[in-house]
């Protein structure tokens, strides 16, 4: 019999996944482009070595700002350009979603405009969808609620699709865009032993004519960001959206003082925060695109959850 001292005691493993952030601009109203940006973005991820490929809010085919800068009566032939350009679960645009995350062996993480023809053909969800290696999907959250102005486009999701879901590379959920401000619906995550958490947001959300003196939108993110991964000790994933001259014309419809406004506005940013509360990838800022990397170890989480663990022996749900 072996010494206590000669034993194996390694212990269980826990995964570090090699986790892309993107930070990119769609091809507004064109579902194909916008896919085949996807693809080549995911290649060049993969080729760094990511196991997880995360995506911004509405990737496909981009995030409706419109919305927030246009009257209604003005908004209806975008409407419907958003609707052809959305993608059906399933569709020959959703296969090649799929396809994409097979080819490259990746988790891929992306934000869609979701259509449901055979219910409505005037319905639409935000959602994220989630794949795994071999192209099936793990996840599909539709979001919860969509914000302010953003009702003009999009229906509301519901609590089923409010999960975290167990993979190789940890245990991941996602939240879109403002519903990472809505403490239950992060500690709805957290409870179920959340790792790693996506946040995906728009490149800017204007809510005055005259933004100037406001809080920097990046700001805006990086709380958002650090309060998640601290408080829930995980990884929390960020990717925005950027836009590019086409998406400054179809958000702005051509109008000059619109794109002026658009010219004040604040951007969002991409990166990875640690389940410390502290940034541990690269930063991409100022409506730039780029990939940022980080690997993270699923381990490290645990002797922070030693000190404070919000969903375990930190938390009293009898109060």
């Amino acid at each position: 019999m072996k010494e206590i001292n000669e034993l194996e005691a390694d212990g269980d493993t826990y995964p570090k996944p090699t986790i892309a952030v993107v930070q990119a601009a769609p091809v507004y109203n064109n579902r194909d482009a916008s896919i085949k940006k996807v693809r080549e973005l995911t290649e060049e991820a993969k080729a760094n070595g990511a196991d997880l490929v995360v995506f911004s809010e509405a990737f496909i085919s981009g995030f409706p700002s419109w919305v927030h800068m246009h009257a209604p009566i003005d908004q209806l032939d975008l409407f419907k350009k958003l609707v052809e350009n959305s993608i059906e679960i399933p569709s020959p645009a959703f296969y090649e979603l799929q396809q994409i995350a097979k080819d490259y062996n990746v988790f891929l993480s992306i934000g869609v405009n979701e259509k449901a023809p055979r219910q409505s053909i005037g319905v639409l969800w935000n959602t994220n969808l989630i794949f795994d290696r071999n192209g099936n999907m793990v996840a599909r959250h539709r979001k919860l609620l969509p914000t302010w102005s953003e009702k003009l486009v999009w229906s509301f999701g519901d609590g089923s699709t409010m999960s975290v879901h167990e993979t190789e590379i940890g245990r991941i959920g996602a939240l879109i865009c403002g519903e990472n401000t809505n403490s239950l619906a992060k500690y709805a995550l957290i409870s179920q032993g959340e790792q790693i958490h996506i946040s995906t947001y728009p490149p800017f959300f204007p809510t005055s004519r005259n933004p100037s003196g406001g809080q920097d939108y990046f700001d805006t993110l990086f709380v958002r960001a650090c309060s998640m991964s601290y408080e829930g000790k995980v990884f929390t994933v960020v990717s925005s959206q950027a836009i590019d001259e086409q998406g400054y014309e179809v958000l702005s419809m051509g109008i000059k003082e619109v794109r002026d406004l658009i010219d004040k506005l604040t951007y969002g940013g991409s990166m990875i925060v640690s389940p410390s509360g502290t940034i541990c990838s690269d930063v991409i800022k100022d409506n730039k695109e780029g990939i940022v990397y980080a690997k993270c170890d699923i381990s490290s989480e645990i002797p922070l959850k030693a000190i404070h663990d919000v969903s375990g022996s930190y938390q009293r749900n009898d109060v």
